[in-house]
């Protein structure tokens, strides 16, 4: 057994995982390293996700019934909880979306709507990077085609890095919003939030970050990023599909407009006209995902329990390990920083001329689960000049046997096409 500093204690935590001890193809025991794509959830989500249906279910807010006050506490209670994991200053500047896509669209869209100052148009600039995620792009391609704005971004290092050494020309004046990941989901990369925030400061521009692949698997302090709006998603974080957060500065929620019209979020209606009701629920029209934030709620007092700090140092040391045992690979080229510094623990790669998704499918025949494509961030795929990538991508219950079976398959992979 590989024995790793700061790791914790995988075997009790795997108890609380029953899809871990599945075996696939013919009694290969499953080897997930999928989970930059989702999550397994534990017994306590599951347990808790039952619970509500079996006990609890009604729609929130609006009735006065038992069934409706304890559904409603429940919802409330997971805003609390999101409210605490990310140190907000206010429970109403966390609004919940289903997914963190729909989280950067919110965005994307009250800037579009909005009054002056924060009125995206012909006049202003939107920047990204180079190595977000599609759901990081597409929105402000759409919102630049509507609104004339000019999309600009950053590019990348040959080490899979931001490259700022433009930052001044890139960020100007006219840059009304900067919005980019805090850790790629393709390369890994941890970005360097405080210089991109500083410069945004200094042109009075908005910043948003999409972390995604951050919000799992270290500590994330809203008010230490210094960002006006943050992203995330429950399913990568043990918590169920369906549930996303877009966390906003509250006076920016005051003053911008809603995305979506329905129920919840007004406060009157005439056939004339409507008024809003306050934040959070003027950005949560309909029915909630109610079940799904209570079983966000559950993800998060799980993770909590083992603690945030203790979760990075285990994926740290993991990230260290397998980048040392794949570069051990003959043809294989990791895609990104080949340090763990500074790094999440998604590790993209190729291995020689075999394609990535004869790769996955090799390694899925030997019970290894990995993800092969461009992961939804094909501009990175163009500036590498690769057509894909396999990536392999770790979490709290993963372990360095674990990663000893991948590069094993990997070897197969390598016999196999010769």
């Amino acid at each position: 057994m590989t024995l790793l500093p700061g790791l914790l204690d995988t075997e009790a935590i795997r108890k609380d995982f029953p899809i871990l001890d599945r075996q696939v193809h013919e009694g290969r025991k499953l080897v997930y390293l999928d989970n930059a794509a989702t999550s397994q959830k534990p017994r306590q989500v599951l347990d808790a996700l039952s619970e509500y249906y079996e006990r609890y279910n009604a729609n929130v807010h609006r009735g006065v019934h038992v069934l409706a006050e304890e559904a409603t506490a429940l919802y409330e209670g997971a805003r609390d909880k999101v409210a605490e994991f990310i140190n907000a200053p206010s429970r109403d500047e966390v609004i919940f979306t289903k997914n963190a896509s729909e989280s950067l669209n919110l965005v994307a869209n009250m800037l579009g709507w909005a009054d002056e100052p924060y009125r995206v148009d012909s006049e202003t600039e939107i920047v990204i990077t180079e190595m977000e995620h599609h759901s990081n792009i597409v929105p402000w391609q759409l919102l630049a085609q509507r609104t004339g704005a000019k999309l600009k971004w950053f590019g990348l290092t040959d080490d899979g890095r931001l490259d700022l050494s433009n930052i001044e020309e890139v960020i100007t004046e006219k840059t009304k919003i900067v919005s980019f990941v805090l850790v790629s989901n393709i390369l890994g990369t941890q970005n360097p939030v405080e210089a991109i925030v500083r410069r945004a400061q200094e042109v009075g521009a908005l910043v948003c970050v999409d972390a995604s692949q951050a919000a799992p698997h270290m500590p994330l302090d809203v008010q230490a990023l210094q960002a006006d709006f943050v992203a995330f998603t429950g399913h990568k974080m043990c918590g169920p599909t369906g549930i996303g957060v877009l966390w906003g500065r509250q006076e920016l929620l005051e003053d911008l407009p809603p995305f979506l019209g329905g129920g919840e979020m007004i406060e009157t209606v005439s056939m004339h006209s409507s008024t809003y009701a306050p934040a959070p629920h003027k950005f949560e029209a309909g029915t909630p995902p109610i079940a799904q934030a209570v079983g966000l709620g559950a993800a998060i007092d799980y993770l909590d329990s083992i603690g945030m700090d203790k979760i990075l140092a285990h994926e740290h040391a993991l990230t260290e390990y397998a980048v040392k045992r794949l570069l051990e690979v003959p043809d294989l080229r990791i895609i990104g920083p080949t340090t763990a510094e500074d790094r999440g623990a998604a590790i993209s790669f190729t291995l020689g001329d075999i394609h990535p998704h004869d790769v996955g499918q090799v390694l899925d025949e030997q019970g290894i689960a990995v993800r092969v494509g461009h992961h939804c961030a094909r501009p990175v795929c163009l500036r590498y000049g690769i057509p894909a990538t396999t990536r392999a991508s770790f979490y709290l219950y993963s372990t360095p046997a674990e990663i000893d079976a991948l590069v094993d398959g990997l070897e197969h992979v390598r016999n196999f096409f010769g």
